[in-house]
């Protein structure tokens, strides 16, 4: 009976001596210790074991790894790990806006290059000396295109009506070399030239294809670009003060607690993170907005609005042009006698037929010497390529908190609900994940945020989304909002602009212009605001009683006729 007793007190001695070595190592802080120092810190600081926790400010306040210095130094830790974690996941929308906005850009400059290089070569081979001459006009039209697109204020309507009225008066004197002009008349003729339409339909036709080609082009890049600056924005994080305790509390307290391997909850890494992102998660919709209307403009690009086709067929619409005016020239020269009134005859000059002048000068060009596209570059493969990236983007924002906690390295797996931290100690975590948005986290039980209080920053960048949504909306039509032409329709199609009435039979009674000096090709010419008048008015050339037989009176104005002749009469007499 003694020696069972003196067994079972062994028995007991030695349980005991278990359990207090066993508490010995349950306390111990090697483990932190090491990984304290993995983190860049001097595991030195760091306690041998684990002590009271009354001085932690974000960790419960237990048993405890961590000195104050210590959590002072994690909670920073725990913040820069949270900004990276954000900027390692939106750099996918950030390279790719970057690279696609450069690919763009340099593929668009590309086209306007070749295709004036190509119709510089065409036009030289072609016309010789007299594009040569006339270089520069076509020279500033390109010019005026390029500025177009690299964002300057200009109105393409503008750049292409400039462009087609100095050609006519180029091409009038060309196909009339018989009769000397002067400013004064070229000036008419331009004026007028909607009325006369020198060139046919060609200059609507290119005015349609050139404009929705550039401004789709332009606000393409322009929404790239945009699209850029919001990720790069939006992405650097400012933790407030109540985001940086939870970040703490979810990401280091489990280290303090001597439990360094245990990963936070899913649903709990989800709350603290949906708090951090709130006013982030408020962009989506018009983001996701921003996103559907770029990916609809881009597909335009593939389609009707392809700068590709558009850049190409300047050079070729406008030799068609060209064509067509001296074809139809005896009639055009005929019309612009009866409204501007007959010109001097060129001195010593055989007088020729117009059509025998012109015909060996112009031609069109054959099919072998249109201009070629962009070499080593193709828009249907860039726009696709966009395509494909931009679908991956939607509700990039309001899926981020979900998109972080995901990482293995953020939280435990969605699976592993017992055995993760729950901010208190190791066990499942209870409430419920909050909302999306910042009015939905009045009631995250991690992250106190006051709803009532937006980020100026965040809704400013939502304000930079809607406006360049609207643009693209407005380009995707075939608008550019900067220059909206209430004498067209704007609907993209090319239907409904206005021009002035038919060319008259003949014109009023001449008056005399006031005589403007006009630079010689052009050169250094301002833009010339040219209105569309509903009357001809002529300039006084002093060309003589046949000039003056030639002009013919509308049959409402017979009470003008009379009145002319009777203060004819009085001169002579």
């Amino acid at each position: 009976m003694k020696i069972s007793w003196f067994s079972s007190g062994l028995w007991l001695l030695a349980q005991f001596i278990v359990l207090c070595l066993g508490d010995t190592r349950s306390r111990s802080c090697s483990e932190v210790r090491q990984v304290y120092g993995a983190k860049g810190f001097d595991p030195s600081t760091a306690p041998q074991t684990q002590m009271s926790g009354e001085h932690l400010r974000f960790c419960p306040q237990d048993y405890t790894c961590c000195t104050i210095e210590m959590e002072d130094w994690l909670s920073r830790q725990s913040e820069a790990d949270f900004r990276g974690a954000v900027d390692e996941t939106s750099q996918f929308l950030l390279s790719t806006f970057t690279q696609r906005h450069r690919k763009f850009d340099e593929f668009f400059r590309e086209l306007i290059d070749v295709a004036e290089k190509s119709m510089k070569q065409m036009f030289t081979k072609t016309y010789g000396r007299l594009y040569t001459q006339n270089a520069h006009v076509f020279q500033d039209l390109y010019a005026e295109l390029r500025r177009y697109y690299s964002g300057a204020s200009v109105s393409l309507s503008e750049v292409l009506s400039e462009f087609w009225a100095r050609l006519v008066e180029r091409m009038f004197t060309l196909v009339n070399p018989q009769y000397q002009f002067s400013d004064e008349y070229l000036e008419c003729v331009s004026k007028h030239s909607e009325q006369l339409k020198p060139f046919g339909d060609v200059p609507r036709k290119l005015k349609i294809q050139v404009s929705r080609s550039f401004i789709a082009a332009r606000a393409l890049v322009q929404g790239l670009a945009t699209g850029r600056d919001i990720v790069s924005k939006a992405s650097k994080v400012t933790p407030t003060p109540e985001c940086r305790r939870a970040l703490m509390r979810m990401s280091y307290c489990p280290l303090c607690r001597g439990m360094p391997s245990l990963k936070p909850c899913h649903s709990f890494c989800q709350n603290v993170m949906k708090g951090c992102l709130a006013n982030q998660a408020d962009l989506d919709v018009e983001w996701n907005n921003f996103i559907e209307t770029l990916n609809q403009l881009a597909e335009k690009l593939q389609g009707p609005f392809n700068i590709e086709l558009a850049t190409d067929s300047i050079g070729v619409k406008i030799s068609e042009a060209i064509m067509y005016m001296q074809e139809n020239s005896v009639q055009t020269s005929t019309k612009v006698f009866q409204g501007c009134g007959s010109p001097r005859p060129a001195p010593s000059r055989t007088k020729r037929s117009p059509r025998d002048e012109t015909k060996r000068r112009f031609r069109t060009y054959t099919p072998e010497e249109k201009p070629t596209t962009a070499a080593g570059t193709n828009l249907d493969r860039l726009v696709s390529d966009l395509k494909d990236k931009l679908k991956t983007m939607r509700r990039f924002w309001a899926a981020l908190p979900h998109n972080l906690c995901n990482d293995d390295k953020m939280a435990a797996n969605v699976t592993n609900e017992d055995k993760c931290w729950n901010g208190q100690t190791r066990g499942r975590y209870l409430p419920d994940v909050t909302g999306d948005g910042l009015v939905n986290q009045i009631n995250n039980p991690e992250v106190e945020v006051d709803i009532a209080r937006p980020d100026v920053k965040t809704r400013q960048q939502i304000m930079q989304l809607r406006v360049a949504t609207n643009r693209l909306k407005h380009a995707h039509n075939g608008n550019d909002v900067d220059f909206q032409d209430s004498s067209e329709d704007g609907s993209g199609s090319g239907g409904g602009e206005r021009y002035s009435e038919d060319w008259p039979i003949s014109g009023p009674s001449s008056n005399n212009p006031n005589k403007n000096s006009r630079t010689e090709a052009g050169q250094g010419k301002p833009a010339r605001g040219r209105d569309r008048p509903n009357k001809w008015i002529r300039p006084n050339q002093n060309q003589g009683s046949k000039g003056n037989s030639g002009i013919r009176c509308a049959p409402h104005s017979g009470v003008m006729v009379l009145l002319s002749i009777v203060l004819l009469l009085h001169a002579f007499c």
